[in-house]
């Protein structure tokens, strides 16, 4: 049921429409306007993976995002339909697979379905989450189950304004990961990001240095965002292909020097994003 197409002319259009607003083949989903006066330091009129950025404390060096309200549009479910996870988990790039679900029969007044996205962070000694609820999902119950020491949510803060739950206290705005916002493309059922390189084989070809990458996974194309002003990226796309494990999974890559992208189809979008999560992307290594 995943659309597979096959041919660079496809992912060159699908890279100039996401500057227009469009992300690979995501369906964009209209959120829900809140009641209450969110966080001061959450917009929720951004998209999870831009808004999440000043939640993220400035230590930390990964970021991944898993949208499932988008991951749900593209299958035409909706919250608690029977059989969504089975497909998700089999056909989709998540980075998360929902931390709450094992612990669905704890929770009282609320389910593993309110959450509309998931944010994890590690590095430089952090290791944390944010996870971000439907407006209608009654956060007192949260509360409850926080109190309550519910799996992961045991010592949570919630924030009921913005429909929030934080692994710690919120932390103030963060400029080292707002910086990086025009990484993080505008829309898309997963994100990961990265600050600085990855260590692997330049082949004996020149790059730039990589301060900092991010990955967009629509349903069937990954985007890299590598960062304007870049002349290297045609050579980072094809470092790729002689690695058999990647280029498996991300085919027909297509470079846009222009917007510092590169974009690939994906034939296997659950291995995809595992090799995201095991930082196995050879277009993000450090220069040689």
């Amino acid at each position: 049921m995943t659309k597979r197409w096959g041919i660079p002319l496809v992912l060159a259009a699908v890279l100039a429409a996401s500057g227009c607003g469009k992300h690979g083949d995501a369906t964009q989903v209209r959120r829900p306007t809140q009641s209450a006066s969110p966080s001061p330091v959450f917009d929720t009129k951004l998209p999870p993976a831009q808004a999440v950025l000043r939640l993220v404390p400035s230590a930390a060096t990964t970021l991944t995002v898993t949208d499932f309200d988008q991951v749900r549009a593209q299958y035409g479910a909706s919250p608690g339909d029977k059989g969504f996870w089975k497909q998700a988990t089999k056909h989709s790039p998540l980075l998360s697979t929902g931390m709450l679900r094992p612990y669905a029969g704890q929770l009282k007044g609320f389910n593993p379905d309110d959450v509309t996205w998931e944010a994890h962070y590690s590095g430089g000694g952090t290791d944390g989450w944010v996870l971000a609820f439907s407006p209608v999902t009654d956060m007192s119950a949260v509360q409850q189950a926080v109190t309550a020491g519910v799996g992961p949510l045991k010592g949570a803060t919630v924030d009921t304004a913005a429909h929030l739950a934080e692994s710690s206290p919120p932390t103030a705005s963060s400029s080292r990961w707002t910086e990086l916002a025009d990484l993080v493309g505008p829309v898309a059922e997963s994100t990961y990001l990265e600050r600085g390189c990855l260590p692997g084989d330049t082949q004996g070809q020149r790059v730039q240095p990589l301060t900092a990458y991010a990955v967009s996974f629509g349903q069937s194309i990954a985007t890299a965002y590598l960062g304007l002003g870049r002349d290297d990226l045609f050579t980072r796309m094809r470092l790729g292909s002689t690695v058999p494990t990647f280029a498996a999974d991300y085919t027909n890559g297509a470079a846009d020097p222009s917007t510092g992208r590169i974009g690939f189809t994906m034939t296997d979008p659950v291995d995809a994003a595992q090799q995201a999560l095991r930082r196995k992307l050879p277009f993000a290594v450090c220069a040689g």
